[in-house]
């Protein structure tokens, strides 16, 4: 799936939305990918995730893990795809935990499976999470890298879709942006 495949997805499915957003980083910007627009059409949710699946077949991948909410759906179907185990972390008391008495075993080789991407704070959390149980995170696989491939997480990383979506600060908006209402379309 190339990049414009997959963009063309997001934009079938209304997925892709214009306007003016806070993002969960706290930066604001134009655009808005609601994944779980698309991934509520299992087709949509196959596709992406053959696609996802290809690019980490070659890793030798024994179980996937996400971060939960957003990269559940689509790692559940990374890891059907790659026929190995589903893992996730989840929120306890502000902070990403493995719960559920799910195991990583020394060693493990793990992918994480993520939807959106613009700094990769629960990535990474989820990587420290997966490197203190001794597992070893072999790469990132993402549905959409808001950051151009510009992360820096210390594993390989793969992505879908690629663009450098501009983010801007709190206190820096511009002035078309700054005179439209913000919402928070990912925490609704």
């Amino acid at each position: 799936m190339t990049n414009a495949e997959a963009l063309d997805l997001f934009r079938q499915t209304g997925a892709l939305l214009d306007g003016h957003f806070i993002l969960r980083s706290g930066l604001h910007s134009r655009q808005f990918f609601q994944c779980a627009q698309a991934l509520q059409l299992m087709p949509i949710v196959e596709r992406f995730g053959a696609a996802l699946a290809q690019k980490a077949a070659p890793l030798d991948i024994q179980t996937v893990i996400s971060p939960a909410m957003g990269g559940l759906v689509i790692g559940q179907e990374v890891a059907r795809q790659l026929k190995c185990r589903f893992i996730f972390v989840e929120k306890e008391e502000g902070k990403l935990v493995l719960r559920r008495g799910f195991k990583i075993q020394p060693g493990e080789r793990l992918l994480i499976v993520e939807d959106v991407v613009t700094k990769g704070g629960r990535v990474q959390e989820t990587l420290d999470i997966v490197r203190a149980h001794q597992g070893n995170p072999v790469a990132v696989a993402m549905m959409v890298d808001r950051s151009d491939g510009n992360l820096a997480l210390g594993v390989p990383l793969h992505s879908l879709i690629r663009l450098n979506v501009e983010t801007f600060q709190p206190d820096q908006l511009p002035a078309d942006l700054a005179a439209i209402p913000a919402t928070k379309p990912g925490s609704k």
